[in-house]
């Protein structure tokens, strides 16, 4: 389904109407109650954290891949709930997990789970709210404080509005509130329902909820056809965690998947402009690298973590 399909747009006055004031206050970082301590607490340079993602294809459990980050020299982590559970299941314990993550002085800013939250059908939904409030205690156990809310789960031809959609996120929204935990909506480039940053930012919008924050990606971005000009739109409150990687200039953008993405640095991503564009609104987002690529996954786990250290320590660098 194209990203024009007229059934997905949102209408323009409704946009603004409802719209138009949140999202100055997003950009400003001005919604009411907490988001005045995000802007305040917010961190005035960029920490390094570590999608797992980047080393799935080495096939490590739970407690080697924060081993990983945390000798390779990270600040904070972003695990997959897949692996969580597999950790778990096969007779490991939340307790050794959080105890490996405050050795390594490590945080858990974020994590990885496809709760289907924004589904159509009202059984499927309420499991995906069951699901998701699972991973949230679980991520609370280890300390963690943000969860990854993608529009997973719809199937293919099935349209759900924009609207329907913010409605569906201020409800995981709402079951956060009571778990401690932050759902983050995210796009994914060109997903029929939430495949642009404008689409992304009209749910977070309409929510109305104070807590409300956006799940940005570089390589998303570009695959969605947005511009990087939109992060001047949002602010530290809008923007907490940002997925970094870069994408080379073929595949073209039609055909370019996931596991395409390189290294930030190693490919055509405006990197500075985006950084920059962070710094123009007083936002500075965890920084987690996430990758997919099979040439990465060949590659010692460690030192695959590394050198994407290494790379998005150079990025930065280029506008400190």
């Amino acid at each position: 389904m194209s990203d024009t399909d007229l059934s997905l747009v949102p209408d323009r006055r409704a946009f603004l109407t409802h719209g138009g004031i949140a999202l100055g206050a997003v950009a400003s970082g001005m919604l009411p109650g907490p988001s005045f301590a995000a802007e305040e607490s917010a961190p005035k340079r960029f920490r390094f954290g570590f999608n797992m993602s980047t080393i799935r294809g080495q096939e490590l459990d739970a407690a080697a891949e924060i081993e990983i980050a945390g000798q390779a020299g990270y600040e904070c982590i972003e695990p997959w709930f897949r692996k969580l559970n597999e950790y778990v299941t096969a007779g490991g314990s939340l307790g050794d997990l959080k105890k490996r993550i405050d050795d390594h002085g490590l945080t858990v800013e974020s994590a990885i789970g496809f709760a289907k939250w924004i589904v159509n059908d009202p059984a499927e939904r309420a499991a995906g709210l069951e699901e998701a409030k699972r991973d949230m205690d679980m991520i609370a156990r280890l300390g963690g404080i943000r969860i990854a809310a993608p529009p997973a789960g719809v199937p293919s031809g099935e349209v759900v509005s924009l609207d329907d959609a913010a409605d569906r996120y201020r409800a995981l929204l709402e079951l956060g509130d009571s778990m401690g935990v932050v759902p983050q909506v995210e796009m994914w480039g060109g997903n029929p329902t939430i495949g642009t940053v404008e689409k992304a930012l009209y749910v977070a919008i309409r929510s109305g909820h104070p807590k409300a924050c956006f799940l940005g990606d570089v390589y998303h971005t570009y695959k969605g056809g947005s511009s990087f000009e939109s992060l001047l739109l949002m602010g530290p409150q809008a923007l907490q965690t940002y997925h970094m990687n870069d994408y080379p200039a073929d595949p073209p953008r039609d055909t370019i998947k996931d596991a395409d993405r390189v290294f930030p640095g190693d490919g055509i991503a405006p990197l500075t402009r985006i950084l920059k564009n962070f710094q123009t609104v007083g936002a500075y987002p965890v920084l987690s690298l996430e990758l997919f690529n099979p040439t990465y996954w060949a590659m010692p786990a460690l030192e695959c973590a590394k050198v994407g250290l290494e790379k998005m320590k150079a990025a930065v660098a280029s506008v400190s």
